[in-house]
């Protein structure tokens, strides 16, 4: 009698998980994250003069990451997700053999606070299935693994820091593209848009934890995370203006001139500094946590008929 009653509870359970409103009693959850950050912009990079997308990633300045999440389901395979996250971004051109990026001796380091709200599509949904494995029985296999991809919007707070005589020195309010002097660059603002983008591995381990894997691609607005976009100008007047650390961080170039042997180019005023039309971005790999928030309406003479009515399958 007991073996014959828990083979008709395994396939209602797995035929009310997959083909009724189940979800709908934990459409909700919590999501913790914690990894890595990298910055895909003018500094640091491969040993050329730049390349698109991941391909210009430079692994020894990844940084730490962490996110804190929470996940609504529209659907049994779609979701709006709000998150926060905070990473560390950095570059350095003394990573490189590439001649003028070497030259040119720039550095930074900026926190980066991020709040996105991004729309997933889960192709294929981590399930616990039925718990029970009796010969002769046939349940609905458990399909553990989940697949999903999201994409959406968000805003992001930086503010890069350059290292002078052992400290770390803001850099916006010394104006080293001219910023705020005649000819100069524009001033930028420490908070902007942001499109995050990616694609995650989830694996149930509970009825109520789940763990996976995450890669997100944050396309930005700016092109000055890294403090450096445009061209090169004249030192003296940075100088007059905001000082002698400005005036050195504007340009710490190596060597200077026209054009010196090997084809190294020069960084005197009006020369390239950086690209304005190669906007920067960044990455997140991060480990991730999530806890269901079940709602529970066992009590309910709905919810029991409902759980009666499934269709036992053998």
């Amino acid at each position: 009698m007991l073996v014959l009653s828990a083979a008709a509870v395994a396939p209602v359970s797995a035929q009310y998980f997959r083909q009724s409103s189940y979800w709908k009693t934990h459409r909700q959850e919590v999501e913790f994250g914690l990894g890595i950050s990298n910055f895909l912009g003018e500094l640091g990079g491969r040993n050329q003069i730049g390349s698109p997308f991941v391909w210009d990633l430079e692994l020894s300045q990844t940084r730490p990451a962490a996110s804190l999440a929470y996940r609504y389901f529209l659907a049994r395979k779609q979701a709006l997700r709000m998150r926060l996250t905070y990473g560390v971004l950095a570059g350095n051109d003394n990573l490189t053999t590439e001649p003028y990026r070497m030259t040119r001796n720039l550095n930074f380091k900026s926190d980066v606070i991020e709040l996105s709200l991004v729309y997933e599509i889960h192709l294929y949904k981590e399930e616990l299935g039925h718990v029970y494995d009796l010969r002769g029985v046939k349940g609905t296999k458990s399909s553990r693994v989940g697949l999903y991809f999201f994409g959406g919007i968000g805003g992001f707070y930086f503010d890069p820091r350059a290292q002078f005589n052992n400290q770390w020195v803001r850099l916006k309010p010394l104006g080293t593209e001219g910023q705020g002097l005649p000819g100069g660059a524009e001033e930028y603002k420490n908070i902007q848009l942001c499109i995050p983008m990616g694609i995650g591995l989830r694996r149930a381990f509970t009825k109520q934890w789940s763990g996976g894997i995450e890669i997100q691609y944050t396309k930005t607005f700016t092109d000055y995370i890294d403090d450096v976009s445009t061209k090169y100008y004249d030192k003296e007047l940075i100088r007059a203006a905001n000082g002698d650390v400005a005036a050195f961080l504007s340009d710490p170039s190596l060597e200077s001139g026209p054009l010196v042997e090997n084809g190294i180019y020069s960084t005197e005023t009006g020369m390239q500094r950086g690209d304005e039309t190669d906007l920067d971005a960044y990455l997140f790999v991060k480990l991730t946590a999530d806890w269901k928030l079940y709602k529970y309406k066992s009590g309910s003479k709905k919810y029991r008929t409902r759980i009666r009515r499934q269709k036992i399958v053998f």
